[in-house]
C-alpha cells in the first residue's frame, strides 16, 4: 500500500508507468578529446492521481533513463482528479516557466504541449486545457506543471482546511 505523507507518496506497491520527456547530450572537452554524457528527464505515474519526475545522468542513454526513473519514484505526489479533469484552474511556476491548467468538459482531451502532456497523461488527467508560458525548457516546464498539480485541492480538502461542512463550501 502507498503511504501518503501530506500529498507526497511512497512508491511501494504502486504500478507506475514511465514516460521519457527529454534526453540531452552534454559534451565535455578535455585534452584527450570530447567526452559525451546524457541527461534524461523522466515522468512516472499510475494514471490514477499519482505522479513524480526525475532526472538521470550517465554516460549511456539507457543508464540515464533508468536513473531518472529511480529518481522519479522518490518524488511522488498525490493529485486530486475530479471526473477525469483537474478540480479548478491553477497556475504553476518554476524558474522561467509558467503553466496554466484549466478544467475541461468530457471529450476535450489533453490540450497541452510536450513536457506538460507527459506529466498530465502520467497523472491520469483525460480532459484539460493547458498553456505553457515563458520558458519552454523541459526541466522547468515539468517542475512548474508538478508545482501546479501539487497546489490543486478538491472540495473535501477545502472543507477540512476551513473547518466547515462540504455543503457550506458550495453554498456559502
Amino acid at each position: 500500500m502507498a503511504a501518503i505523507i501530506g500529498n507526497r507518496v511512497k512508491a511501494s506497491d504502486i504500478e507506475l508507468k514511465d514516460k521519457l520527456v527529454a534526453v540531452n547530450r552534454v559534451t565535455k572537452v578535455t585534452k584527450g578529446g570530447r567526452t559525451f554524457s546524457f541527461s534524461a528527464i523522466v515522468v512516472v505515474g499510475d494514471e490514477n492521481g499519482i505522479v513524480g519526475h526525475g532526472l538521470g545522468k550517465a554516460k549511456e542513454v539507457t543508464e540515464a533513463i533508468t536513473k531518472g526513473i529511480d529518481d522519479a519514484k522518490k518524488n511522488l505526489i498525490k493529485v486530486p482528479i475530479l471526473k477525469g479533469t483537474v478540480p479548478h484552474a491553477q497556475k504553476g511556476k518554476f524558474g522561467g516557466a509558467e503553466v496554466l491548467l484549466k478544467p475541461a468538459t468530457n471529450g476535450t482531451g489533453v490540450i497541452a504541449g510536450g513536457a506538460m502532456r507527459a506529466v498530465l497523461e502520467s497523472v491520469g488527467v483525460h480532459n484539460v486545457l493547458a498553456k505553457s508560458q515563458g520558458s519552454s525548457n523541459p526541466h522547468n516546464v515539468v517542475k512548474a506543471t508538478i508545482n501546479a498539480l501539487a497546489s490543486m485541492r478538491d472540495a473535501a480538502a477545502v472543507a477540512r482546511q476551513r473547518g466547515i461542512s462540504m455543503d457550506k463550501v458550495f453554498n456559502g
